[in-house]
């Protein structure tokens, strides 16, 4: 098995804030984690790994890798990675992309897919009895669909760090909610973690929504150096509803 890998404080003090903030793990949950191979899904794994064999709760630790099927995008090598980590790992393939062909309306493919993934995953856990979501959003992400909300729906709304899914037998948690984009990336080239690139067309193939709130946030905080800050006062409120997605 592998030795657990070095976090910076930097890190793990807002994951471990978070985590106790909003009562993410508790003693005796079975967590699994969203993992598609990128930065900040990789980080939250180690973060995770780290907690599991330091924090004062006993929970046990799972991985869940969804493959949609789009040309390009290979998780496989997951599987060796996380069986040298000593961690379970689950693996679900669907044809995405290709049902959204068929049956997608009025709906980006984004959230077509992402409503897709979820419902894998819930199945996922129920088959194999787990019973927490953990999800590698950051604040950055957080940030980014606060203004879509505003900007383009006209609603206060953003990513919840702690709920219960409709069904109320699974709680999806998103531990790296005070944690920053550039942090997750500067960890994984440290380490040089084994990140794997998404490939989807669609959001790769066009500039999206979220990359034109990502460059409007990068541009504005080169003015304001507390805009993330001032960005996480106003979400606190819409962080801890606990109404489901």
């Amino acid at each position: 098995m592998q030795e657990l890998i070095k976090m910076p404080k930097a890190l793990m003090r807002p994951i471990g804030r978070a985590i106790a903030e909003h009562d993410m793990i508790r003693d005796g949950d079975r967590v699994v984690l969203g993992l598609s191979g990128g930065k900040d899904s990789l980080t939250l794994l180690h973060a995770l790994r780290r907690l599991q064999h330091h924090a004062p709760i006993h929970f046990e630790l799972a991985a869940l890798t969804v493959d949609p099927q789009i040309e390009g995008f290979n998780p496989e090598r997951l599987k060796n990675y996380l069986a040298d980590l000593d961690i379970p790992c689950f693996y679900e393939s669907q044809p995405i992309a290709e049902q959204a062909e068929s049956q997608l309306k009025n709906d980006s493919f984004c959230s077509f897919c992402s409503r897709m993934k979820r419902g894998i995953m819930y199945r996922s856990l129920r088959r194999e009895g787990y019973n927490v979501l953990a999800l590698g959003q950051h604040l950055d992400d957080l940030a980014e669909s606060f203004l879509m909300s505003a900007f383009r729906g006209g609603q206060l709304r953003t990513m919840k760090a702690s709920y219960q899914n409709r069904e109320g037998d699974i709680r999806i948690i998103r531990p790296m909610i005070y944690v920053r984009e550039r942090q997750t990336r500067a960890f994984a080239e440290a380490v040089q973690l084994p990140i794997i690139a998404d490939s989807c067309p669609a959001c790769f193939g066009m500039p999206t929504e979220r990359e034109h709130m990502k460059q409007l946030l990068s541009r504005e905080e080169l003015h304001n150096r507390t805009l993330f800050k001032s960005l996480l006062t106003a979400m606190k409120p819409l962080l801890s509803k606990t109404d489901a997605e």
